[in-house]
């Protein structure tokens, strides 16, 4: 309503802005020089504002709008640092300051990013997710010294900042046969742990990798939270179940087509055959691939999976 009202109204003013226009009124002195009254009867009260403003006797109150508040520490430091433990003191003032000014507002941490500073002028990021988002010092300490203490670097420390995204304290009333975590915050502090202990691209969810290469994952960071409920796709007719790793199998060509396959699981003539289906990839480095899939029906009733790669032969899985 108000976005059509102020379409109206901007309309409004060009028709009276194009009319004072083909009377030769171009200036503010022009305008102001017409009659108030004559003019407010003839054009309507669109004019009549217009011939305030360029008087000077049209008054606005000024909408104040705060800037938002950033809730950041830093410091550089007078000497470069070489060790743990003065690190670690700034951090935890940091916390409690920002824990202090955020309990003043009512909002609590739901995401921190530190950034350390190098005497090699680079840095280092991280951002840690905060799964039960909180003020306690001691929680948010934790975690960041559980990272530090994995942490290596080759250059002295110049300087660090902290920053905190802040947010509303959350309520959430669970169903009857809903629970949260029973220890959010030991969660995240066992995250950081094997954070620093395994790298951060070996802790996450594992997903398909953007590529047509099977088997093929990559590890993304967890999050916490979720705006809707993702829909599950229907299960397929048939599945192919893949095993752990591909059974290295003999297989016997008949017009460059398979009809005999023997492998540890699978040892049968071919009935049916499908393929082959040749996929390849990454042609411009040195991981480059390809191999040619066929789905196979053999005289036992299984249906299968296997591949050719070169003058190798591997059986990738079986089909329900």
């Amino acid at each position: 309503m108000k976005m059509k009202k102020a379409q109206e109204r901007t309309a409004e003013m060009r028709r009276v802005l194009e009319i004072l226009h083909t009377w030769g009124i171009h200036t503010l002195g022009e305008l102001t020089a017409l009659d108030k009254e004559q003019l407010g009867r003839q054009l309507g009260p669109m004019a009549l504002q217009l011939w305030d403003r360029a008087s000077g006797k049209a008054t606005r109150l000024l909408k104040l709008v705060p800037p938002p508040e950033a809730f950041a520490e830093s410091f550089e430091f007078e000497q470069k640092i070489e060790l743990l433990d003065p690190l670690l003191f700034m951090l935890r003032r940091f916390l409690e300051q920002l824990s202090r000014r955020l309990r003043a507002v009512y909002l609590v941490v739901q995401k921190l990013e530190l950034c350390i500073s190098f005497s090699d002028k680079t840095s280092y990021t991280r951002v840690f997710l905060i799964p039960e988002p909180t003020t306690d010092v001691e929680v948010l300490f934790r975690m960041l010294h559980t990272h530090l203490e994995q942490f290596k670097s080759e250059h002295p420390i110049t300087a660090v900042a902290l920053v905190a995204q802040p947010v509303k304290p959350g309520r959430q009333q669970f169903g009857l046969f809903e629970t949260a975590l029973r220890n959010p915050h030991q969660l995240s502090e066992t995250l950081a742990r094997l954070t620093g202990l395994l790298g951060a691209d070996r802790v996450g969810t594992p997903v398909l990798a953007e590529t047509f290469r099977p088997d093929t994952l990559e590890m993304r960071p967890f999050v916490w939270e979720a705006d809707e409920t993702p829909v599950a796709d229907p299960p397929p007719s048939s599945a192919l179940r893949r095993f752990r790793f591909s059974a290295r199998a003999s297989v016997q060509l008949k017009q460059e087509k398979p009809a005999h396959i023997s492998a540890a699981r699978i040892k049968a003539a071919v009935r049916k055959r499908s393929g082959p289906y040749v996929s390849s990839g990454n042609w411009w480095d040195h991981q480059a691939w390809q191999r040619a899939e066929w789905d196979l029906e053999l005289e036992d009733g299984t249906v299968c999976r296997c591949h050719q790669n070169g003058e190798t032969w591997e059986l990738d899985g079986v089909y329900d």
